[in-house]
C-alpha cells in the first residue's frame, strides 16, 4: 500500500467568506482550542508501488488537537506535532512518526510479480522537522515546508527513508478548503534490495530478469486535497472531501522488472469520503 491516503481537514474561514456574510465574526487565526476531526471513505491505488493495476480500499484519517499538541494520520502513519502554534506568522513543526508499510505483503494481481517471494510489513519510526508561515495571502492560510525521516525498525527492509515536503492551504470560503502539495523522496539501499531488485532464485520462481537495485532518489510526487462542509463551517460538522495525486518513480525504482516490465513508474492515486469534526 502506498503512503498516501485520504486526509480528513478541518481550517478556518478565509478572508472571501467576509464578502458572503459580513456580519460573521472572525474566528481567530491563532486559536488553539481543542478539535478532533474524523474521515472515511474508498481509495482508488496502485496494487503494489510500481503497479499498473489498480484496486479500491476502505481508508480512514484522523485529525486533531488536544491541549495544543496536534496530531494526523497519513495512509497507515501517524503524526503528532509536539510544539503548539504561537502567536506570530511563523511556526516551528516538530514531532515522531510511527507507521506500517504494506507494500506486496498480499497478493498482487500481476501473476509474475505474485510469484515473488511475500514480503513482510515494515515498521517505520522515525520524526518530522520543518517551518510553517501564516497568513501570506490571508488570515487563515498556511505555508509550510517539511523534512520526514523513518526508519524500518519491523525487520523489513531495515533503511531509512527521506521525504522533504511542501504545502500549502487556504479555505476559499467559510466552507470549502483546498491544499496543493509537492515532495520528493529518497530510498536507502536497503527499500531498494527488498523491494525492486530481483535475485536469481526470485527469477527462476518468476520468469522476471535478475536485478540489483541501489538506493537514492526514489519517486516525486505532487497532491491536491478539497474539503467542502455541508454544515457550512469547516471548524465544525460533516463535510465531504477528495484527494488526487501523481508521483513518478525514478532511477533503479523505475528500471526494476516489477515496474519496467510488470507496472508502471506513473502513480495514481484517488480518494473521496465524508468526515465530521467535532
Amino acid at each position: 500500500m502506498l503512503r498516501y491516503s485520504i486526509a480528513a481537514v478541518a481550517l478556518l474561514i478565509a478572508s472571501p467568506a467576509l464578502a458572503q456574510d459580513p456580519g460573521a465574526p472572525l474566528p481567530d487565526p491563532n486559536d488553539q482550542t481543542d478539535t478532533f476531526t474524523i474521515g472515511a471513505g474508498a481509495a482508488y491505488i496502485p496494487d503494489y508501488e510500481g503497479s499498473d493495476d489498480y484496486r479500491i480500499i476502505p481508508a480512514a484519517a484522523i485529525r486533531g488537537r488536544v491541549s495544543g499538541i496536534s496530531f494526523f494520520t497519513r495512509a497507515t502513519y501517524l503524526y503528532v506535532d509536539f510544539i503548539g502554534r504561537g502567536d506570530g506568522a511563523v511556526e516551528l513543526d516538530l514531532g515522531p512518526i510511527v507507521g506500517a508499510r504494506l507494500n506486496r505483503t498480499g497478493k498482487v494481481k500481476d501473476d509474475f510479480v505474485d510469484a515473488l517471494p511475500e514480503l513482510d510489513t515494515a515498521i517505520e519510526v522515525g520524526g518530522f522537522a520543518g517551518l510553517s508561515y501564516h497568513g501570506l495571502t490571508n488570515p487563515y492560510d498556511t505555508l509550510s515546508f517539511r523534512v520526514d525521516v523513518v526508519k524500518d525498525i519491523g525487520g523489513a527492509h531495515e533503511s531509512t527513508l527521506v521525504t522533504p515536503t511542501i504545502d500549502f492551504g487556504t479555505p476559499l470560503s467559510r466552507s470549502f478548503y483546498v491544499g496543493l502539495s509537492a515532495s520528493a523522496e529518497w530510498a536507502g539501499g536497503g527499500y531498494a534490495d527488498y523491494y525492486y531488485s530481483i535475485s536469481p532464485a526470485d527469477s527462476l520462481a518468476s520468469g522476471l530478469p535478475v536485478f540489483d537495485a541501489d538506493g537514492g532518489f526514489k519517486s516525486w510526487r505532487l497532491g491536491l486535497l478539497g474539503n467542502y462542509a455541508l454544515s457550512g463551517d469547516l471548524t465544525k460538522g460533516w463535510s465531504i472531501f477528495g484527494l488526487g495525486s501523481y508521483s513518478k518513480l525514478s532511477g533503479d525504482f523505475k528500471d526494476s522488472p516489477i515496474v519496467d516490465l510488470r507496472g508502471s513508474s506513473s502513480q495514481w492515486l484517488a480518494a473521496l469520503g465524508i468526515a465530521y469534526t467535532f
